[in-house]
């Protein structure tokens, strides 16, 4: 063979190599886009099953307030229901003739204990000058613990 035949075989198989490469990076390309056009479809699927599945919980959320709504309606609107309310106050607003026993035991005098003089002293530490320094550095919630503690 020649190196002009040699020569221009090799220049073909290089033009079919080089066609078929931009032949499969167009292709690939197109893949690609079509695999990003499959994942927003799953993704607005997605949006789509969540949105229905809310829209449903809601329906069913405003189905039971409604529900609930004309149950009260209902027991509201019953003048049955009242008077028992009604018979219960009453009850408890009878009040029973004293007996003779219970006059007698309001009427006695109470005895009165002694009195006794209550006195109160105070007495300064050295630490008392260290203390609101401490309290100070500590958090507002220790510091009403501690002083909760101080008065009991």
């Amino acid at each position: 063979m020649s190196t002009s035949k040699e020569l221009e075989e090799l220049q073909n198989k290089r033009a079919k190599l080089e066609e078929e490469s931009s032949s499969l990076k167009e292709n690939q390309k197109d893949l690609e886009e079509r695999v990003k056009v499959l994942e927003e479809k799953i993704a607005v699927e997605g949006l789509k099953n969540s949105n229905k599945a809310t829209k449903d919980a809601i329906c069913s959320l405003e189905s039971k307030i409604n529900e609930l709504e004309e149950r009260l309606r209902k027991t509201s609107q019953m003048p049955e229901a009242e008077e028992p309310t009604k018979e219960v106050v009453s009850e408890w607003n009878e009040t029973p003739e004293p007996t003779e026993e219970a006059v007698a035991e309001a009427e006695e005098p109470m005895p009165e204990e002694p009195a006794e003089e209550e006195s109160v002293t105070v007495t300064a530490l050295e630490d008392s000058v260290i203390a609101p320094q401490e309290e100070a550095s500590e958090s507002p919630k220790k510091q009403s613990e501690k002083k909760k503690r101080k008065f009991f």
